[in-house]
């Protein structure tokens, strides 16, 4: 059972900053909350090995970076591709290295998080999304480490994140098929455990709501992986499921490209499917695809940008930022 920092404070009964400060030594803490918390420390066992390198005066300039994806089509998605570059861009301008991990789930994102504080490879670190109570969050936070989410948190006091407003970006989607007299729009997004899905599942709903449609349940699939084949997967389950649509929103381009392929095998006409991310082949594939243009770039340079700022200066209070995104209409439609 690993030891956090949030126990040792409760042993001591001081707060997590003052934790922080005894194990960088600072010479603000008295001798009695340095006896106290030490006591604690050894009472519980906690052995954060990134302390030997602060303490040295050699504080690692490495930001470490979870991928939540270790499947084929990562590097399909260029989401990740994109952010990684905005990141890679800022970082290296600060004079900053990255060092990356891969992760199957969010238990293995939590070991690898565990393994980069208790190493001392990285200084901070970027998660690439958020979860509804993510696990990921409250191990760093419960260590008082610093990190930065590409994604809006569930409770974003004490939390650096960047992120798109996701539930307009959708709203204004819908709104678009409906000025072109859709009004069974099936819905594809990725897990209901991500904030990027509810909030743009919310947007949707909203919408329709505000348009007195009512939403069909057999018309809303959500998936735990971003790839083309749960796209035709999903299109296919509604077009056996005789169930009427006239079109399909997506919260990535990789599923409307699965859903375009199988309506294009099922001989479908006049669906229109749209999609998020504007990836390159969204403008070269017949029909073209309307999709929003997230900025990925952007989202990966201001996180870079806030982690290092706050690593620099440990005074700075975290912040959120929202990066503009910009809906680019297209053909569409089979």
């Amino acid at each position: 059972m690993r030891v956090t920092i949030k126990e040792v404070a409760i042993e001591a009964g001081v707060s997590l900053s003052t934790v922080s400060r005894v194990l960088h030594n600072n010479s603000k803490i008295t001798e009695e909350t340095k006896d106290r918390v030490n006591k604690a420390i050894k009472k519980l066992g906690y052995h954060p090995n990134f302390i030997a390198s602060s303490l040295a005066g050699k504080p690692t300039k490495t930001i470490g970076i979870v991928i939540p994806n270790d499947s084929d089509e990562l590097f399909k998605n260029t989401f990740f591709i994109n952010a990684m570059r905005g990141i890679s861009i800022y970082a290296q301008k600060k004079g900053y290295f990255l060092m990356y991990s891969f992760s199957k789930n969010d238990e293995e994102e939590v070991r690898f998080i565990e393994k980069y504080i208790r190493s001392g490879w990285v200084s901070g670190i970027v998660l690439l999304n958020a979860y509804e109570n993510d696990k990921c969050i409250n191990y760093l936070k419960d260590n008082d480490f610093p990190f930065v989410i590409i994604g809006s948190p569930s409770e974003s006091k004490d939390i650096n994140w960047v992120d798109n407003n996701n539930y307009d970006a959708m709203a204004e989607v819908v709104e678009l098929l409906i000025s072109k007299g859709k009004k069974n729009i099936a819905f594809i997004g990725g897990s209901k455990n991500l904030r990027v899905t509810k909030d743009r599942f919310a947007g949707y709903l909203s919408v329709l709501e505000k348009n007195k449609i009512t939403p069909q349940s057999g018309l809303h699939f959500f998936r735990n992986s971003f790839s083309e084949s749960e796209g035709y997967n999903c299109t296919m389950e509604i077009i056996y499921s005789g169930i009427e649509f006239d079109s399909i929103v997506t919260t990535d381009d990789l599923y409307s490209y699965g859903a375009l392929k199988a309506l294009e095998e099922s001989g479908r006409k006049n669906i229109m499917v749209t999609g998020f991310n504007n990836t390159p082949k969204s403008s070269y594939i017949n029909p073209s695809l309307t999709t929003v243009e997230i900025n990925a770039d952007e989202l990966g340079e201001n996180a870079a940008r806030l982690l290092i700022e706050h690593l620099e200066n440990k005074n700075l209070k975290p912040s959120g930022v929202l990066i503009n995104s910009n809906l680019i209409e297209r053909e569409t439609t089979t």
